[in-house]
């Protein structure tokens, strides 16, 4: 049984912001988290010569934010397939 256009958009979005909220908690917990409020708690482990709460709050949530957007970008493309709403 093929979904109706409206029900299909209205199931392509509610899992597209279901998943950004996903991405965005994980994004909180590294840059929030560990950057700011278990940074004393982290900064008793070496991470390349740095304590690891510095090195989370400098450079990790960064990487952790370009990871995110090509795991955003690698869902939402399977997303699109999914609902038939890709370009070729």
């Amino acid at each position: 049984m093929s979904l109706s256009k409206e029900d299909a958009a209205r199931g392509y979005w509610r899992e597209n912001l279901r998943f950004m909220m996903i991405l965005l908690v994980i994004w909180f917990a590294v840059s929030f988290a560990a950057g700011i409020l278990f940074v004393d708690q982290l900064n008793n482990i070496q991470f390349f010569g740095f304590p690891l709460g510095f090195w989370f709050a400098q450079q990790g949530s960064i990487y952790a934010f370009v990871v995110l957007i090509f795991v955003y970008v690698w869902k939402m493309n399977k997303l699109d397939r999914k609902y038939d709403f890709h370009e070729e």
